[in-house]
């Protein structure tokens, strides 16, 4: 049984164990407080959040100003996401449309929540790409479009932003909020 607890970062983490296993399952963007952390310390604001299950770290999720791309009082969100492999429940978001749309993955009960708290702004986007890194193709060509049909993110324009081509999303808050009290919420 999962026992989930996100934790804000702080630099009394130790992630040793965390950042091998990303770097193991090629998490690149996970694998070093580097490219977790550090890569955001020019933003004009940014938080990340670590998860943990009984006390061990397991994913992470980081948010940012995204002022210079969508406009002042803008953030990115679910930046640097994941899951560890074998700490997913219902092995992920690539096992079935029905888990994104009913909202039963890390990412909607945990993260995008956090997320929109922290950001306090209805100007929040996310973005996706094809990387082979992680899981980005599903969340490119599975997540974002499923929860598109839903009206819970509206794709707005393809960009090159960190030296990678992304597509930009907005996330329909109220749409997503109403939506994910429809459905099952976890501990």
């Amino acid at each position: 049984m999962k026992n989930y607890k996100l934790i804000e970062w702080s630099n009394k983490l130790n992630l040793e164990s965390f950042y091998k296993s990303a770097k193991e399952k090629n998490y690149i963007n996970n694998s070093s407080q580097k490219n977790l952390i550090d890569c955001f310390k020019n933003e004009k604001r940014f938080n990340v959040w670590i998860l943990y299950d009984h006390f061990e770290p397991v994913g992470s999720v980081a948010a940012h100003s995204f002022d210079d791309v969508m406009g002042e009082g803008s953030y990115r969100v679910l930046a640097r996401c994941c899951v560890i492999n074998g700490n997913r429940p219902n092995h992920g978001l690539g096992t079935a449309k029905r888990l994104i749309s009913e909202h039963q993955n890390v990412n909607d009960q945990f993260y995008l929540p956090k997320c929109i708290e922290w950001a306090n702004s209805d100007k929040l986007y996310v973005t996706s790409n094809q990387n082979s890194e992680g899981s980005q193709k599903l969340v490119d060509k599975i997540y974002f479009p499923t929860l598109q049909k839903k009206g819970i993110v509206e794709k707005i324009k393809h960009i090159r932003y960190r030296n990678t081509d992304q597509v930009v999303w907005k996330i329909n808050i109220k749409e997503f909020q109403n939506n994910l009290r429809r459905f099952k919420r976890w501990q």
